[in-house]
Parts: structure tokens; sequence; C-alpha cells
């Protein structure tokens, strides 16, 4: 797997009108991160490191972070919307563990021409898909 790449508040993406300390806080919480993690998590690990960020502005800057391509979200069984700055920059999947939230980004192999091959054979011009894989990691099957 790629190593994270720090970035540099001048590398960030745009949100907005302007960057305020609040959204550069939620972007360092992310970037601080390695597993997926829910507004409310964000949220709590920003307000337990002493950041004043409501939580609207976390859920607003997840969203327009996620609207600009800049971080990957998935749903969890329960229909939560879960968010991941990720290390790779490709298109990419994710084993995710339902227990623990940790996650390994894979390539998509085979998936790839199957989504392409499937879209192409219902008329459909394919314009992205998603495919994560949920389970339990090798540390949660162990305990």
């Amino acid at each position: 797997m790629p190593a994270r790449t720090n970035k540099t508040p001048s590398a960030r993406p745009k949100i907005g009108q302007r960057n305020t300390r609040q959204r550069a806080a939620v972007q360092d919480a992310l970037e601080g991160i390695t597993t997926f993690a829910s507004a409310q998590d964000i949220h709590l690990m920003l307000t337990n490191n002493g950041q004043k960020v409501g939580l609207t502005t976390v859920y607003r800057t997840l969203q327009q972070l996620s609207d600009l391509g800049a971080i990957d979200t998935l749903h969890d069984s329960s229909g939560e919307t879960l968010y991941r700055s990720c290390a790779m920059e490709t298109h990419h999947h994710h084993l995710v563990c339902t227990n623990c939230r940790t996650t390994v980004e894979i390539d998509g192999g085979p998936v790839e021409a199957w989504a392409e091959e499937t879209a192409a054979k219902y008329g459909f011009k394919k314009s992205g898909h998603t495919a994560e894989i949920f389970g339990l990691c090798e540390s949660c099957v162990d305990k």
C-alpha cells in the first residue's frame, strides 16, 4: 500500500468561499485517521483535541470534500455514511472490518472489467462504480 502523503494546507481543495480554521481542522482530522469514520466520530475527535468545530460544519465540510472527490465515502450496514482520506489517489476499493473499521485499500482487479462489460451489455455508459468488501479483519477474527 502506498504511504500516506502529508498534504500541505495550500494543496488542499478550496471548499466553499474560503478555507476556515474549522474546515482545516476537519481535513487535519481526516489525514490523521486510517479507518473510515462517521461525522460524529470526527466531531468527537476534534472536540477531544480541544478544537471548537460544530457538528454542522463537520457534516458540511465532509460533504463538500466528498463532492470534490477529495475523500472517499461508504455506507455501513446501518446506512450511516463513513468518510476517509485515502492514501491511493487512483480509483480503488476497500476491505472494511465491520467490527473495528480497519480499512485496506485495494485495486479493483477484475471488478473494473466486469463493471465496464456489464454497463455496456445493458446499453449504459458507465460513469462510475463502487465495490467494497465487508468482513472481519484478522485481528478481530482472532479475538
